[in-house]
C-alpha cells in the first residue's frame, strides 16, 4: 500500500551492490552456523572451522565488491551504505568473535574467553558507527583513507592466521601456545579498529584501473601464490596490511604514492587527504562515503 504521507521518501535501492552485501551477509551466516557445529563437537575436526573461515573470506570478498560496484555504476546510497553495516557486524564482528572464543580462548575462564571476543565485537561495532557518521558529517570528503583499521581487514587477518596455525600443528584443533597470540592479537585489532591510525583504502583498484606492466605481473604473482599456498600467503598480506598503516606515517610521500595508487596511472592519489573510513568501501564513497555515499 502506498504510503499517504507525501513529504515521505523512500530509500534507493539498487540491485547489484545490494546483492554483493547480500552475499556478504549470506557468508556471514553460514560462517557462524558451522562454528556452532563445531561447538557441538567439541571432540570433532577442524573441518566446520576451515568452513567457517572459507565464508568469512568470502565475505570479504563480496565487501570489497559492493563498493566498487556502486562507485563504477554511479548506484552509491544511503540504504547500501547502511545494509553493508548491517552485514558487517555480523560477517566481521559476530563471526570471528566467536571463531576465537571457542578455537582460541576456550581453554581459559569462560568469562574470560567471553569477554576479549565481546571487546573485539564492541570495538567493530562502534568502528561501523563512526564510519558512518563520518561520512554523513562530511558528504564532500576526497579522503582516499579509512580511520582506524578497517573491519573487514581485522576478521580476515584473525581468520587467515587461524587457517596458518592449524596449518602448523597438522589439522589439530587444539593449537597450543599459539592462543596467547591470538589473544593479544584480538586485543591489538579492537585498539586499532578504534584507532586514529589511517589505512589506505585502495578505491581506485577497480576494473577500470590502469596499471604498469610490474604491477601487473606483481598482481597475478599473489593471486597465484594465495591460491598454492592458501595455508600461508593470505594471513601474510593481513599482516603485511596491517603492519603498513602502522608504518605509513614514516614513508616518503613518493613511497606512498606509488604503493597506494599501485601503479595506476589515473592522476595521483591523495594520501594527505582527510581520513574517512572503511575497506568496506561500498556505498555512496560508500566506505570512504563522500559524494553519493558510499555502501558500508
Amino acid at each position: 500500500m502506498a504510503s499517504s504521507d507525501p513529504e515521505r521518501k523512500t530509500p534507493k535501492i539498487y540491485l547489484l551492490p545490494n546483492l554483493m552485501t547480500a552475499g556478504n551477509l549470506a557468508c556471514g551466516f553460514w560462517a557462524i552456523v558451522k562454528i556452532f557445529e563445531g561447538m557441538r563437537d567439541p571432540d570433532g575436526g577442524t573441518n566446520p572451522y576451515y568452513i567457517a573461515i572459507a565464508s568469512i573470506l568470502g565475505a570479504c570478498l563480496f565487501d570489497s565488491l559492493d563498493g566498487r560496484i556502486a562507485r563504477i555504476k554511479g548506484q552509491e546510497s544511503l540504504f547500501g551504505r547502511e545494509f553493508d553495516s548491517i552485514a558487517d557486524i555480523v560477517s566481521f564482528g559476530l563471526a570471528p568473535a566467536l571463531l576465537v572464543m571457542d578455537i582460541v580462548l576456550r581453554d581459559f575462564d569462560a568469562r574470560l574467553g567471553w569477554t576479549i571476543a565481546f571487546i573485539y565485537l564492541l570495538c567493530g561495532g562502534m568502528r561501523l558507527a563512526r564510519f558512518n557518521c563520518l561520512a554523513a558529517m562530511n558528504p564532500g570528503s576526497s579522503s582516499k583513507d579509512f580511520v582506524g583499521f578497517p573491519i573487514p581487514a581485522a576478521a580476515g587477518l584473525i581468520a587467515s592466521l587461524t587457517v596458518f596455525i592449524f596449518w602448523l600443528n597438522e589439522g589439530e584443533r587444539e593449537i597450543g601456545m599459539w592462543k596467547y597470540f591470538l589473544l593479544v592479537l584480538m586485543l591489538v585489532l579492537s585498539g586499532l579498529m578504534l584507532s586514529e591510525c589511517s589505512y589506505p583504502s585502495f578505491k581506485k583498484l577497480d576494473w577500470r584501473a590502469q596499471g604498469s606492466l610490474f604491477w601487473v605481473f606483481s598482481a597475478g604473482l599473489i593471486v597465484i601464490l594465495a591460491v598454492l599456498y592458501w595455508e600461508v600467503v593470505p594471513a601474510c598480506l593481513f599482516m603485511a596490511y596491517l603492519t603498513y598503516g602502522l608504518i605509513r606515517p614514516w614513508i616518503s610521500r613518493s613511497w606512498r604514492k606509488e604503493i597506494e595508487s599501485a601503479g595506476t596511472d589515473e592522476g595521483d592519489v591523495d594520501v594527505e587527504a582527510p581520513e574517512s573510513d572503511e575497506i568496506e568501501e561500498d556505498v555512496s564513497s560508500e566506505p570512504g562515503e563522500a559524494k553519493p555515499i558510499p555502501q558500508g
